[in-house]
């Protein structure tokens, strides 16, 4: 392969599809993950390719390591390289009170918002640090601002999950950075995919300061610009996009 080649969890669909579509008119080859949806995965592929960029689609849960493991060990064998890792795959859990929490749905959300990310992230920097033969790349965590706003009752288990993301962003940076590889946060406000309840879409768009909710087209453009030489001194960075909403 001779075009960069960007891997993004949860490809198929929403930010991570609008992700790939961007990057493929910027020439890149992109892996598309998906957990179950190979429909999905399959139409951003083709939109990937009709966009001037190279797709592949890789079935994997992220939050299962031996799948982590061999959705890598299918990008080698396929192209060999890898430039860029978007981790982006994630699940918001149940919504309400934090005391009808279960202990299996705190493990199912931090093995998918949390150990799944940490999982990608060894095997990215294995391959792109230039301490061990790479040539260096960037990895973009997908956040958000529930990090900041704690999700008090509603959903506390998914904001602690994505403050974790936050900080590994900050750790990966720092022992990261020196073998070339560059590791930011994007952490997008209320946005039009099928995370959010439609309910809470209509009703909170006009409470943010641009008047409405976002696009996941409008995310997936400050993840390409991360990725790009013009963002070739950004490390460490945490880029909200959430149209002025806290």
């Amino acid at each position: 392969m001779d075009r960069n080649v960007a891997l993004i969890t949860g490809g198929s669909r929403g930010i991570g599809a609008a992700a790939a579509k961007l990057l493929a008119a910027e020439g890149w080859a992109v892996a598309i993950n998906y957990r179950a949806d190979k429909a999905a995965a399959e139409a951003t592929a083709k939109a990937v390719e009709a966009a001037g960029g190279a797709a592949m689609i890789i079935q994997a849960d992220t939050g299962v390591e031996a799948d982590v493991i061999r959705m890598f060990e299918a990008l080698d064998a396929e192209w060999g390289r890898l430039d860029a890792l978007v981790n982006n795959a994630g699940v918001v859990g149940p919504r309400g009170p934090f005391g009808k929490v279960t202990a299996a749905d705190i493990q199912h959300v931090l093995s998918v918002n949390v150990t799944g990310y940490m999982l990608c992230a060894q095997q990215a920097v294995s391959r792109m640090s230039t301490k061990s033969g790479g040539k260096g790349g960037g990895i973009i965590n997908v956040s958000s601002g529930s990090a900041q706003q704690g999700g008090g009752g509603e959903q506390i288990l998914y904001a602690a999950s994505k403050g974790a993301v936050n900080s590994l962003t900050i750790g990966l940076s720092q022992e990261f950075g020196p073998a070339g590889i560059r590791v930011n946060t994007v952490s997008p406000g209320l946005t039009a995919t099928d995370m959010p309840p439609q309910d809470k879409l209509d009703s909170a768009g006009p409470s943010i300061p641009l008047g409405r909710v976002g696009e996941a087209e409008e995310v997936a453009e400050g993840i390409v610009w991360l990725l790009s030489a013009k963002a070739s001194y950004v490390a460490g960075a945490y880029l909200r996009i959430s149209g002025g909403r806290p």
